[in-house]
């Protein structure tokens, strides 16, 4: 029963989590013309948000080795909901830029918190369940791009109201803390050593898809309200029909996976989604961007629930349970920082290359992307040993 709640509640996270950033991106355009903003000046904002984002991932991992991860998710649930109203209803720029700033310290201790309890349910099933996670982060993501599309006409700071969503969620039956493997007594330290190398293989797949993920997230609403004569309340159309896509590919990614494999499953989605973004760069039209788009959600989707996944079998292989469960929470308390890597290339670098054109910007990506091809190999499982011959007697 309490493993079902923490599920439960794990997930409730995770679509907090999706439902209010995806409202905030969706809303950047409303945001930069309230106050101003060059697409450098907003570039700027978002490298601040993202490196504090960084920084609250790193306490995060400080934070549960002192306390545990249900702890601080609950912590970073608040700090988002203390932020957004700031940001949303902020009079001055400064006092917009201060919300900011809390969201994004906020950002970074859930992201960490949300993968750290979600690795630690998976574990305690004996199943695979990271995809269903992340799958319900891009459902509040399709939920937050729809209430951007239904309150399209509302005052900008009505999105305060969203505050709610984490706030109430903090309260959830998050899973405790197991005592046994990391506090027991006589383990030592040098057998759970993490085997890095490896694991940051396959952290560079994570790294791309967040450069995708975010460009798309920030930058799709923008260059859709800047390239084109986009109605103003069709934008969020950039990032809705992108989640949707990343959705049911998460859906049926477990089956597909297991009958391909993950490499050939993540060459074709690194294929597609370079042409996807193709199709983005010289879309003739804001309908043909979107569909492009919507194909991009489709090709990246797995990327990142099979990075976890690898990452936990590459720092758990032939240890036995108490081992292996150390360096799994090593590795998932740092292996979240991989994702604000691709955050600023995807959010930053794609707003500075486009700053003349984000037709350009978005060429980044489309290049990018198909660094997964290689990169796909990291993902294989190890073979097993092969059987030792029988010595003759």
């Amino acid at each position: 029963m309490q493993l079902t709640r923490a599920r439960a509640a794990v997930l409730a996270a995770f679509l907090s989590q999706g439902l209010v950033f995806i409202s905030l991106t969706t809303r950047l355009p409303d945001f930069s013309d309230r106050w101003h903003l060059s697409e450098v000046e907003l570039s700027g904002l978002l490298l601040m948000m993202v490196l504090l984002a960084g920084a609250g991932s790193l306490l995060a991992e400080r934070l549960a080795g002192r306390r545990d991860s249900a702890t601080v998710l609950r912590a970073g649930l608040l700090v988002s909901a203390v932020g957004l109203p700031v940001l949303s209803t902020a009079g001055e720029a400064w006092v917009f830029v201060a919300g900011l700033a809390v969201y994004g310290v906020g950002l970074g201790v859930v992201d960490a918190g949300t993968n750290m309890q979600a690795v630690a349910v998976e574990h305690a099933h004996g199943r695979p369940m990271l995809p269903s996670f992340h799958g319900a982060w891009t459902l509040g993501g399709v939920v937050g791009a729809a209430v951007t599309l239904a309150t399209a006409g509302l005052p900008l700071g009505a999105t305060a109201v969203l505050a709610v969503v984490p706030a109430v969620v903090a309260l959830a039956p998050f899973l405790p803390r197991d005592p046994g493997p990391v506090t027991a007594p006589g383990l030592d330290p040098e057998a759970v050593a993490v085997p890095w190398r490896p694991i940051l293989l396959v952290g560079l797949g994570m790294v791309v898809f967040y450069m995708v993920d975010t460009a798309a997230a920030t930058w799709g609403p923008v260059y859709l309200d800047d390239t084109f004569d986009t109605p103003d309340g069709l934008v969020a159309l950039a990032t809705l029909p992108y989640l949707v896509a990343s959705g049911i590919t998460r859906l049926v990614g477990d089956r597909v996976v297991h009958r391909y494999g993950a490499p050939p499953v993540l060459r074709a989605g690194a294929l597609v989604a370079a042409a996807a973004l193709a199709v983005v760069v010289v879309a003739p039209t804001w309908p043909v961007a979107i569909v492009g788009f919507t194909v991009l959600g489709a090709g990246v989707a797995v990327i990142a629930p099979l990075s976890f996944s690898a990452a936990a079998r590459i720092a758990g292989a032939g240890l036995d349970p108490a081992v292996r469960q150390a360096r799994v929470d090593a590795v998932v308390a740092r292996f979240n920082q991989l994702n604000y890597v691709g955050a600023l290339l995807g959010s930053v670098l794609t707003g500075l290359v486009g700053s003349g054109s984000l037709r350009v910007g978005f060429a980044v990506p489309m290049v990018l992307v198909l660094a997964m091809v290689p990169l796909a190999r990291a993902f294989a499982p190890a073979a097993a040993p092969a059987p030792r011959a029988a010595q003759p007697s």
